[in-house]
């Protein structure tokens, strides 16, 4: 089996057959485009250049770990308690990306929340305390 090499190249020498396919696979991954034939148009290449090209050309959007936070949490099984939980994550400008919560036992659920922090208004300290502040939130960590 033959080695496959990667290059990471900046995007401005890049051919635009290149990124019209990336611009179609966008438009495909968001759902704006329904099939592979509306995306080819919309993107304005061929449907034959995009499955030339659709499984060997990728964008690169580098390590955004930092911008991403695991809100850990023990909350009551009250009605509201997740709901205001999202609320203040709303509010802070924390984008949600995944929610997981445990069965409660003992009338408490825990809750791991992870967030893109990178376009938040409020800092890590603020949207904490706001959180700890929330009438059925045990504990709270963020990490």
């Amino acid at each position: 089996m033959e080695k496959i090499n990667f290059y990471l190249i900046n995007a401005s020498i890049v051919p635009d057959i290149y990124k019209k396919v990336i611009k179609a696979k966008d438009l495909l991954a968001s759902g704006e485009a329904k099939s592979t034939s509306q995306a080819a148009k919309m993107a304005d290449i061929s449907r034959s250049a995009y499955y030339k090209y659709k499984d060997a050309i990728f964008e690169y959007h580098g390590d955004d770990s930092s911008d991403t936070a695991t809100i850990n949490a023990k909350l009551m099984d009250n009605a509201g308690v997740l709901s205001s939980l999202m609320s203040e994550l709303y509010k802070a400008g924390a984008n949600v990306l995944s929610v997981n919560q445990s069965v409660p036992i003992h009338s408490v659920a825990d809750v791991s929340v992870t967030v893109r922090i990178a376009e938040m208004t409020a800092t890590k300290e603020e949207l904490l305390k706001s959180i700890k502040e929330i009438d059925g939130v045990n504990s709270v960590v963020l990490s």
